[in-house]
């Protein structure tokens, strides 16, 4: 059984990075250990490790050691060549892999960077050591910079390689191509390849081709004097502030980097104004050229400013710097984490592997890791996108998270505030949200108020609800977003990001209001583990369920649990298991068990249990030895919320677990709530599942 997957190119900086991240992020989307190798890495400093090992490793959290993910330097493989022991480099390479290949469901393997001499050599190395493993390969070609002539070529060249050797080629790559061409590109590889052979085409991404600050730093070797906090900027083009002021800001661009001498005041001063003025763009950065610095007092007033961007100073003159920028090559970093993620999502807008995966292995995976789960999270809200509303469009974290669910095309979104300032805190925190691909509405200046208003009218005027009061509550970002949904101009809506539980629930119990067969909402979280994934509830809504209501959740979360692909094994929590417990608490979860067992008899359930017996299986085993549940428990309910928020924090925060929720249960159409601590991913994670409910789970 085929067990891994060789990324290969034939030329340096072709994107093959973007291959490796995303594909990466597909296969550990559907298989449970995951493992990586380089059998050729570049020469690095002592104690530095390959970035693209560290940034795979760190980012997707893949518990290999270091020294286990390659085989040789690339000086090593050219010494040991040198000597005559091509064999020996070969074994030493399969020997590794295979190590890897016995720990782990699957293997990807990423080729040589070609950087330096050699590049027909390493590119012959590459073939003999994806013929040698005896795995598929993906070939990775860069449109930039070529003809036609020239990227076909290259192509064919790369195709017949490998096929010589008998190594399959299951897909073909043209990266770094114009948006414009990509279906001429896609076109151009169908003409000569086989039918069988995958072909993708990715467009050149600007924000990915374009090096960061912290890169541009580190290749000068420059000083960092304000704005450390934004070394991830991104630089759109560069350019010499050399002429008088008036001049030199009818030439900015968005992102611009500003290269100027460090004594030009009236340059670095009128830079850092245009970028908070609304009539300029926004410019990446600084670098003061020359060794030279500001003056203290301009010094003072840069740091009195409320926008920063980075200012850099260089030791090298103004001509010499401008040459060396233009020469830097982008790069992606472990800790470039918007980078990493824009990546993966121009990968899956772009590529699918999923059926060519398929293909590769018949292997069938026992259970879900939460990598599988939240990759199939992405994978259900992109199959039938569905219109989000969030009402708190102001706030960094909501800016940021609507980000890249837009750039990864998972759902429709609209921000609820004034336009304007949305605009400028979007401005302030340098973030490249494409407003052309989402909403934004404020409630009082919406076409849909005084209708909003008139509906909200009728349906409380009976709870003693006047014009006024239903237009007052219109105006509430919460209750326009409720009513988006309630009139069918929403699917469904997150909040809590600055609001109160309250203040977003309410609400919906109000109009939205809860299923027919339901009286009680209630929450689930989903608990990312190491090995597993768990479903936690009620652990947001309900303080002191009664029996009923405790029996209720219970159904409703297994029922939630099903929906997102986990068959749910149940445990009713309790501070003791069996009939040995005596008490009003213990008795309350009895009772809800015995009504659960009564109303849905398919259900695996176990209760009372205590939180050991219920999970681990060792214990499970000897407190409730023919029990079906004890110790295999992945839906576990607790009997109140006192338990339940503070069992699923204590675990969240020493286990390092991803809680992603909670997520409503019970109402007619998705209303969640975040906490007001909440972070991006929790927001991207809530829309998700806020998606997935309103295609009708």
């Amino acid at each position: 059984m085929n067990k891994g997957i060789y990324i290969a190119t034939l030329e340096s900086h072709s994107g093959k990075s973007m291959i490796s991240l995303g594909l990466m992020r597909t296969l550990l989307g559907k298989m449970m250990k995951v493992g990586y190798f380089r059998p050729i890495i570049n020469d690095t400093p002592q104690g530095i490790k390959d970035n693209h090992i560290d940034t795979i490793l760190s980012y997707f959290n893949l518990k290999i050691p270091y020294e286990d993910t390659f085989a040789f330097t690339r000086s090593e493989v050219i010494h040991e060549r040198n000597k005559g022991k091509s064999g020996e480099i070969i074994d030493t390479i399969i020997s590794k892999y295979k190590k890897l290949e016995e720990e782990f469901d699957f293997i990807l393997v990423e080729g040589s960077d070609f950087s330096g001499e050699g590049s027909v050599f390493e590119f012959d190395v590459n073939t003999v050591i994806a013929k040698n493993l005896g795995i598929p390969v993906i070939i990775v070609v860069s449109g930039q910079k070529k003809t036609w002539e020239e990227l076909l070529g290259n192509q064919q060249m790369a195709y017949r390689a490998f096929t010589d050797k008998e190594v399959q080629v299951i897909a073909m790559v043209s990266n770094k191509i114009q948006e414009e061409n990509l279906e001429l590109a896609k076109k151009n590889m169908q003409g000569f390849l086989p039918e069988e052979v995958g072909v993708f085409a990715i467009p050149l991404i600007d924000t990915l081709n374009n090096p960061t600050l912290k890169e541009i730093v580190i290749a000068l070797d420059g000083k960092v004097l304000f704005g450390q906090d934004f070394l991830d900027n991104q630089t759109g083009n560069f350019g010499v502030g050399a002429m008088q002021l008036r001049n030199y800001l009818t030439t900015l661009k968005d992102e611009s980097l500003v290269i100027t001498p460090g004594d030009r005041a009236d340059i670095i001063l009128g830079a850092l104004q245009a970028n908070i003025s609304s009539n300029y763009p926004r410019i990446s950065g600084i670098i003061l050229t020359g060794g030279l610095t500001p003056e203290e007092s301009i010094l003072k007033l840069i740091e009195g400013l409320s926008d920063i961007v980075p200012i850099i100073s260089v030791q090298d003159g103004t001509f010499n710097v401008t040459n060396k920028v233009g020469d830097i090559k982008s790069n992606i970093y472990a800790d470039s984490i918007q980078k990493i993620q824009t990546t993966i999502s121009t990968f899956e807008r772009y590529v699918s592997f999923d059926s060519l995966v398929e293909k590769l292995t018949d292997y069938e995976p026992q259970g879900i890791t939460p990598r599988m789960f939240q990759y199939g999270l992405v994978q259900r809200a992109r199959k039938s996108k569905k219109h989000i509303v969030l009402p708190e469009g102001n706030d960094e974290r909501i800016l940021t998270a609507a980000k890249r669910l837009i750039d990864m095309n998972l759902v429709e979104l609209t921000l609820l505030g004034d336009a304007d300032a949305i605009k400028k805190t979007v401005a302030k925190i340098q973030l490249d949200l494409d407003f052309s691909k989402i909403n934004i509405i404020d409630p009082v200046k919406s076409t849909h108020f005084q209708d909003y208003a008139e509906t909200f009218y009728a349906l409380r005027k009976h709870k003693g609800v006047n014009m006024d009061m239903a237009k007052d509550r219109m105006s509430d970002v919460s209750y326009f977003g409720t009513m988006m949904i309630y009139k069918g101009h929403a699917d469904g809506m997150v909040s809590g990001a600055a609001h109160t539980t309250q203040h977003t629930i309410l609400p919906a119990l109000q109009f939205i209001k809860t299923k027919p067969d339901v009286s009680v909402v209630s929450s689930i979280f989903f608990m990312c583990l190491e090995d597993r994934v768990s479903v936690f509830g009620d652990c947001a809504i309900n303080p002191n369920p009664t029996a009923e209501e405790l029996a209720e959740i219970t159904i409703s979360s297994a029922e939630s649990a099903s929906a997102f692909g986990i068959e749910p094994k149940i445990a009713m929590l309790s501070y003791s298991s069996g009939t040995s417990g005596k008490g009003a608490d213990v008795d309350r979860v009895r009772e809800a068990t015995a009504l659960v067992k009564k109303r849905r008899p398919d259900l695996k359930v176990e209760g009372p249990i205590q939180y050991d017996a219920a999970v681990d299986l060792s214990v499970g085993k000897s407190k409730l030895p023919d029990s079906e549940v004890a110790g295999q428990a992945n839906v576990l309910i607790f009997p109140d919320l006192n338990t339940g928020n503070n069992t699923y924090k204590a675990v969240q925060r020493e286990t390092g677990a991803l809680a992603i929720g909670p997520m409503l249960q019970g109402l007619n159409k998705p209303v969640n709530d975040l906490s007001r601590g909440c972070t991006v991913a929790d927001i991207y994670n809530t829309v998700i599942l806020t998606a997935i409910q309103a295609q009708g789970i």
